[in-house]
């Protein structure tokens, strides 16, 4: 079996026991714009508070239209406390009316219209493409950044380069929910200080070089 899918089928394995907390109702819906302002509040912010935030805000507004019709007040209310919620409240309104306008009230299932929305960059972008339309692609934060570098896949520095090396081998079944994997892979097991290699099932079977690594437990 090829190395890079059998990796991946260790780490499929293995996170099953553990749980992407704002990810799981959010992308269960396969809802295009939740995805989208998911992304856009889990910038610099623990999953545990945008999971509460984003509750907040799907239970006033889940659409460009509701947002849209928000005061900024209210809806830096009710995104606090996600980091620099004051700016991300205003991206929000802005982003919904440009949608509205621009778009219909819908959004874009095009990577080029996507990155012409405020603030969206690659990943969100691809985050959308994938689990809001089911289009083929890798987005890639800085979990799935760190370990394709440490288990040698990748030899980039930049998310767009990352993302562009990795369709080269990993299988495209596998596109769309990497970013998730290596997400719970990253937050449980291959951290970014002092990775847990003792219960890494990819190290157990001797496929990761360890790039970069310094210290492990």
């Amino acid at each position: 079996m090829d190395k890079v899918l059998k990796t991946l089928k260790l780490i499929e394995n293995q996170v099953k026991k553990f749980n992407v907390p704002y990810l799981k109702d959010i992308f269960h819906k396969k809802d295009p714009f939740r995805i989208l302002v998911s992304c856009i509040l889990s910038t610099r912010t623990k999953d545990a508070i945008t999971e509460r935030a984003t509750k907040r805000l799907f239970e006033v507004a889940d659409t460009p239209f509701k947002i849209a019709k928000l005061s900024l007040r209210h809806l830096q209310n009710l995104i606090y406390p996600v980091g620099f919620y004051h700016n991300k409240a205003k991206i929000l309104l802005d982003l919904s009316k440009k949608i509205i306008k621009d778009f219909k009230g819908k959004v874009p299932a095009s990577k080029e219209d996507l990155l012409k929305l405020k603030r969206v960059g690659e990943k969100c972008a691809n985050l959308v493409l994938g689990l809001g339309f089911k289009i083929p692609s890798i987005c890639v934060d800085t979990h799935v950044h760190r370990i394709s570098s440490r288990l040698g896949w990748v030899e980039t520095k930049t998310s767009f380069a990352t993302a562009k090396d990795l369709k080269k081998i990993i299988p495209q079944k596998y596109w769309i929910k990497l970013n998730t994997l290596l997400v719970a892979f990253g937050q449980n097991i291959c951290k970014p200080i002092s990775p847990l290699c003792s219960k890494c099932k990819v190290d157990k079977n001797n496929l990761c070089p360890k790039n970069q690594v310094v210290f492990r437990r």
